[in-house]
């Protein structure tokens, strides 16, 4: 965001920002940053709502630099945001400390920003982070697509995101995470009818079979039918969900059959719900990556919950 003064100056375009020193700016810029809103912020400062943001849009015109993306739901810091905070941080906290008004710990402790694919985020790695909620560490969950996600990252909107795919380039440093094998999958009543054709007929047995996709591009199913039956699947979808928990549901309901990651549909596999229409030797696997920008000062909580996700994962 930029700012301009009545005099019509962009103070974007100045060399250098003025120091801060109004210690009130600061606080209450580390009570956004530390609580990720403008109304929680004022909540623990005591203040109104407009006169955080009256106090966050004067730090940025002193400093020239944008401190927080203002989102529907909260305020995203940038990159300059974190700089400042791992500046300041460690001073006001001493401060308020020795003059009798330190914060309390849950107060002072940045949430941790993590985003990836819904569904592995609601039946994975939500489930693994449980005991850090307990701990102590705030978290920030986003669900969404892998690039959109990505370029938040870059942008500092987040801490970590888990990404479908291995980022290009050296902006972003990735480590596998999981290994997700695709399966394709219908309800007993269809598995039953298309047993014979499909051990006959191959692939073209499905074509009369409603498809259930996550995307009208069939993005899973594609990949399944290139790399298993080596040939290109040309079929509008039946039914489309842009959630794969959905795409489970209706398929188990007898929509139609799909492709799902076994680790999404494993248990109605296990009870029977779903059955397994075909069994490779060499099924289609998908590799997610743990991502977040490298050099950045990542406080403790990003530390424990990459750690906490990369020991999870290995019994995933």
């Amino acid at each position: 965001m930029r700012h301009t003064d009545s005099d019509g100056t962009d103070e974007g375009a100045r060399p250098r920002a003025a120091p801060v020193t109004d210690l009130n700016l600061l606080r209450t810029f580390l009570a956004v940053y530390r609580s990720g809103s403008f109304t929680a912020a004022a909540g623990l400062l005591g203040l109104s709502q407009p006169t955080v943001t009256t106090q966050i849009r004067a730090l940025e015109r002193q400093t020239g630099r944008e401190l927080f993306e203002r989102l529907p739901r909260g305020a995203a810091p940038t990159p300059v945001a974190h700089d400042l905070a791992a500046g300041v941080a460690g001073p006001l906290d001493a401060l308020a400390a020795a003059t009798g008004h330190e914060t309390a710990p849950h107060e002072r402790a940045a949430p941790v920003h993590l985003a990836g694919p819904a569904e592995l985020l609601c039946t994975r790695v939500l489930p693994a982070l449980a005991p850090l909620a307990a701990d102590g560490v705030r978290l920030r969950i986003t669900p969404g697509l892998t690039e959109p996600l990505l370029d938040e990252l870059r942008a500092g909107r987040h801490d970590l995101v888990i990404a479908t795919y291995r980022p290009r380039g050296r902006a972003l440093t990735s480590v596998p995470l999981m290994d997700e094998e695709f399966v394709l999958v219908a309800a007993p009543g269809w598995a039953d009818r298309l047993a014979g054709p499909l051990a006959e007929e191959g692939p073209a047995a499905l074509h009369a079979v409603p498809l259930v996709s996550y995307a009208e591009d069939l993005p899973i199913a594609r990949r399944y039918w290139r790399h298993v039956f080596g040939s290109r699947l040309s079929r509008p979808a039946a039914v489309t969900v842009p959630d794969l928990r959905g795409v489970l549901a209706a398929v188990t309901a007898g929509a139609g059959f799909t492709v799902l990651p076994r680790y999404l549909c494993e248990a109605e596999l296990a009870s029977g719900a779903l059955v397994a229409l075909h069994r490779p030797d060499d099924p289609p696997i998908n590799t997610a990556y743990l991502t977040q920008r490298p050099g950045r000062p990542a406080h403790p909580g990003v530390t424990r919950v990459r750690d906490l996700l990369v020991e999870a994962a290995r019994g995933w």
